[in-house]
């Protein structure tokens, strides 16, 4: 049986993991009381003496984190940004193809990917990698997501009586295009520069739908050959390809709100293309991608305990 322990439970991604993790009889959770869960010596210990720990933690806290790892057995799997291009970390999208699944389940050193940076890169890194789409492309991307991504403290202001009106229509931001997810959105992709992001954050508890629009010039390939590219790499269960992403014209943010799954799509038509990725911002955003790492590592299967 592995011993688990999550630094920094408390928070929205750590609850969602430890939730994950119930009743689960191939682990035992290591669960440090209130007084102690900020306890530097406490949490060294436990980490140390984990064979996995989950780092639900700020980016300082989480390189804090693992400078205290003196066990050469302990797995860390971060779900902060502090480590997500660093080389030493295995980049915990298995999906992406057998040699990202590989460096996973043989690393001690796992960075969990960005809510909005999932679906970007779920969707070019497939173009890039298949010869379609140039890595020097300028390209833009639109993402909205449920309240949720932003912590706790957002959770309580949407969630507030009485809150501001502005609450109650969308939000976008990341104003000055220099959003934490850029870095890893184009490192991991291959691109030459970080795209034009517009994230925005809506009056809806958690969900995610990730934009990429291109012009036939583009790309070397049709929008049918486009999805001929992810339905052959992703076949699920936990990402998959669907023409069928709409109700009824729109794509809710919501549509995948609890679950751990993805779902990939292409839209618009031959001269205006719409590259599409819905999900939950905590589930394959966050949580869920976190528990999938988890069971690669065990040599579980990769929906076990996940809500797909």
């Amino acid at each position: 049986m592995k011993k688990i322990f999550i630094d920094g439970k408390a928070g929205t991604t750590g609850l969602r993991i430890y939730e994950r993790l119930g009743g689960r009889k191939d682990i035992e959770m290591i669960i440090l009381s209130e007084e102690l869960r900020k306890d530097e010596k406490a949490r060294r210990e436990a980490i140390n003496s984990a064979d996995i720990a989950f780092l639900c933690l700020p980016d300082a806290a989480a390189k804090e984190a693992v400078a205290m790892v003196k066990n050469p057995n302990t797995v860390i799997i971060d779900t902060s940004t502090a480590h997500r291009t660093n080389p030493e970390f295995a980049y915990g999208f298995p999906e992406l193809s057998p040699s990202f699944e590989e460096k996973i389940r043989n690393s001690k050193r796992i960075a969990v990917p960005g809510c909005h940076a999932s679906g970007f890169i779920a969707l070019v890194h497939p173009l890039i990698r298949a010869g379609v789409l140039a890595p020097t492309a300028r390209l833009t991307c639109h993402s909205i997501t449920g309240y949720s991504g932003g912590g706790k403290k957002m959770i309580e202001e949407y969630e507030a009586e009485g809150r501001d009106v502005l609450l109650s229509a969308p939000r976008q931001y990341g104003l000055t295009q220099e959003h934490k997810h850029l870095k890893e959105m184009k490192a991991i992709t291959g691109l030459a520069a970080a795209p034009i992001f517009c994230p925005i954050v809506s009056d809806f508890y958690s969900g995610m739908v990730v934009t990429v629009p291109l012009f036939k010039e583009d790309v070397k390939a049709t929008p049918a050959e486009l999805a001929e590219i992810y339905k052959e790499l992703y076949t699920g269960p936990i990402v998959s390809y669907t023409d069928h992403i709409s109700e009824n014209g729109f794509i809710s943010g919501a549509g995948l709100s609890g679950k751990d799954s993805m779902q990939i799509s292409v839209l618009g038509n031959e001269d205006r293309i719409l590259l599409v990725a819905r999900y939950d911002n905590l589930g394959k955003g966050a949580s869920g991608a976190a528990v999938e790492n988890l069971n690669i590592v065990l040599g579980c299967e990769k929906t076990l305990g996940l809500e797909i």
